[in-house]
């Protein structure tokens, strides 16, 4: 464990509609939760927001932990930097060229998005390194003065420089910005070598460009965030979440803020695996619900699915990025999602959001559209009186108003159009976690569900009966839970390697002489944060493909490589990873190692479940409520307990409302419920 002084571990994760906020006491084993609505504008606000509430000075936290959306926002709303491109003369426009892949395959008015650098940014200097890292062509000094005087006359803010095969030999590229550095001093330049050193032109041009893209944003805002703790007494470790479920340095994150870009969603996912660890459930289904998206991603043993084709702002309009992130899935189907008629009169559920400003109907703050909360405070699903922790009252009559005007082109009544924007925000979250079950050759009936966020514990026993899931897991915190997962974190490193290679021809002390300088660099990235050397786990995997494909499939290593046993039996766990992702394997077909990858984790120190309820919300005397049931045809009495007052042991069965501080749990009828010695509500569905 790294070294710390004893004080508050803090976690803050800004999310579209709220900002939440744990502070842990390591001394005492308190533990405190705070939301605050976000505010877009300066989201430095809402943290400090949370800290007031929750009387903390900024001097008294001794760990900081922060996931933010600032990357992503950057991206998605093109708000970013001025960006140029440097590359290799002659292969300017593969940043837009991309690939040949149609996305949208059978609309006939599909059109690509502008790229982020457009040609009068992207410029070639001559130079050529070969695949194997041979030098073919010199760095011309000329060719780089001329392009050092067109980045000037562009008056670019930020230069990505991504030069043909430098992940084999960087050498160039590490000139290219030295020189360029030099010559526009406060100009933000990031060269791909030191991000990511692995094949594939596009995707990795892709990724410097987004990398050069957010950082002059990302560095105003540490830099903004920074001074205001700092002023405050703030002198503790400071620690951003990453896309890959891991944390790092803020000066790590200045150099590469696109690691930042799934930050939030990322903490809840670690959490919900480290959960699934606790109660004896390896395999679960993470399910976060908060006020703009639903998002989910499957744990199996233990370990989060990772990716390394990822588009940020989705396959049909975004951009690649080709670093190792949590393998999620998202649908526009949070708490402020609207509702909406499209032009062929069908009822639609988001992916607009009314957000934190104005906020759905029923807030009060001026917004007028039908929101998903609208409909499950309509539905009798919230209690108007106790939302937020009782901080502030929802607005019935407002949430009616806003549903009827929906209701009416559809000749519904307020209930009507509730139940049927209900239905459908439930069957596009279904279909989300069919994408990453059933789609890639899971049984959905082989996992138990770990639903979070404000609004997962609502939604989470609909979804689990439609994909007959037996068991619905709500932590404790569930409105808090992604900033919770930001506590259970460790830092996290990944590298990777090209060296397309035929498996056949290869020994185990070739490959283990190969995975040696990524673990030194690996090693030498956590001492840089002042880590602890005997707290480090390295774990080694492969790209591996058979002979003429494209595409790989990921395939651990062990620990020890001793000779052609331990070959042999990489080969067979290579077969095994693609029959069971394709249906069909080839174990006679020659096969490639495509990427060496390595991720070095640094474990830090984590509380206990059992030590994070909050009992902020007292039990009050029984209480009962009507609540709509679509499947008992209607309004049901159901009585409302309040998650504080529930003893370890103690049994609810549905149809039943569950209440706590920033979330609320629906118990459909047949449903039961069971408190676990640790906090954690455990539903058995369809058990009653």
């Amino acid at each position: 464990m790294s070294a710390r002084r004893p004080g508050l571990r803090t976690a803050v994760d800004i999310g579209g509609t709220f900002t939440d906020l744990v502070l842990y006491d390591d001394a005492t084993g308190g533990v405190k939760f705070e939301k605050a609505l976000s505010t877009p504008r300066a989201l430095a606000d809402a943290i400090l927001q949370c800290l007031a509430k929750a009387e903390a000075a900024p001097a008294a936290i001794a760990h900081l932990v922060h996931g933010s959306t600032v990357a992503i926002n950057a991206v998605i709303q093109r708000k970013g930097a001025l960006t140029a491109l440097v590359t290799t003369a002659g292969f300017e426009d593969v940043h837009e060229i991309g690939r040949a892949n149609r996305p949208d395959t059978f609309n006939l008015f599909f059109e690509k998005p502008a790229p982020l650098v457009p040609a009068t940014r992207r410029f070639g200097v001559v130079e050529r390194v070969g695949p194997s890292g041979e030098v073919r062509t010199p760095l011309s000094e000329a060719s780089l003065k001329r392009v050092i005087m067109q980045l000037k006359r562009a008056s670019a803010e930020a230069v990505a420089i991504c030069l043909l095969h430098s992940y084999a030999n960087p050498a160039h590229e590490a000139a290219a910005k030295q020189a360029i550095e030099a010559a526009l001093p406060g100009v933000y330049v990031t060269a791909s070598h030191e991000i990511l050193r692995e094949y594939r032109e596009y995707e990795r041009g892709s990724t410097t460009v987004l990398n050069a893209f957010v950082g002059p944003e990302v560095n105003r805002y540490l830099t903004d965030l920074g001074g205001r703790l700092k002023a405050g007494g703030f002198s503790g470790v400071f620690h951003l979440m990453q896309s890959n479920g891991g944390v790092m340095s803020a000066e790590r994150a200045r150099q590469v803020p696109v690691a930042m870009m799934e930050s939030g969603p990322a903490g809840g996912i670690i959490g919900a695996a480290a959960l699934g660890r606790v109660l004896g459930h390896a395999d679960v289904i993470a399910f976060d619900m908060g006020g703009t998206t639903a998002k989910t991603c499957l744990v199996e043993r233990g370990l989060p699915k990772m990716t390394e084709q990822y588009f940020i702002g989705g396959y049909r309009d975004g951009f690649p990025l080709r670093l190792p992130v949590v393998d999620i899935v998202e649908v526009g189907a949070g708490g402020g999602s609207i509702a909406w008629i499209d032009a062929g009169g069908a009822l639609k559920v988001g992916p607009q959001s009314a957000g934190a400003e104005p906020g759905p109907a029923c807030y009060g703050r001026g917004g007028a559209a039908p929101t998903v909360t609208d409909v499950n405070l309509l539905l009798g699903r919230l209690n108007p009186r106790r939302f937020f922790g009782g901080e502030f009252d929802l607005d019935t009559g407002a949430a009616e108003g806003a549903v009827a005007r929906i209701g009416q082109p559809l000749q519904l009544g307020p209930v009507e159009a509730a139940a049927g924007i209900l239905t459908l925000a439930d069957a596009r979250m279904s279909f989300a976690v069919r994408a990453i079950t059933l789609q890639r050759g899971y049984d959905p009936r082989d996992f138990a569900m770990v639903a979070f966020g404000g609004a997962g514990p609502l939604h989470a026993a609909a979804i689990a009966r439609e994909l007959s899931i037996p068991t619905v897991i709500i932590p404790p915190q569930p409105g808090h839970f992604s900033a919770l997962g930001m506590l259970l974190t460790d830092l996290r490193h990944d590298h990777v390697l090209t060296r397309v290679t035929d498996f056949a021809r290869l020994t185990a002390d070739e490959l283990g002489a190969w995975f040696q300088p990524l673990e030194e660099a690996g090693r030498a990235a956590l001492a840089a944060e002042a880590h602890d050397q005997a707290n480090v786990l390295l774990l080694r995997s492969l790209d591996m493909r058979y002979a003429g494909q494209e595409y790989t499939v990921t395939v651990p290593v062990g620990e020890r490589l001793d000779g052609p046993a331990a070959m042999g039996e990489l080969r067979r766990r290579f077969d095994a990873v693609y029959e069971q992702r394709y249906g069909h394997a080839g174990a006679d077909d020659p096969a490639e190692i495509v990427n060496l990858r390595l991720t070095c984790l640094g474990a830090v120190g984590k509380p206990d479940f059992a030590q994070l309820r909050d009992k902020r919300i007292a039990a009050p005397a029984a209480d009962r409520r009507p609540v709509y049931f679509a499947a008992a045809g209607g309004f049901v009495d159901s009585p409302v307990q309040q998650r504080a007052g529930l003893q370890p042991g103690a049994h609810v069965a549905g149809p039943a409302v569950i209440e706590e501080y920033a979330s609320t749990t629906i118990l459909h009828p047949g449903d039961r419920a069971t408190v676990e010695p640790n906090g954690c509500l455990v539903l058995e569905i369809g058990a009653g």
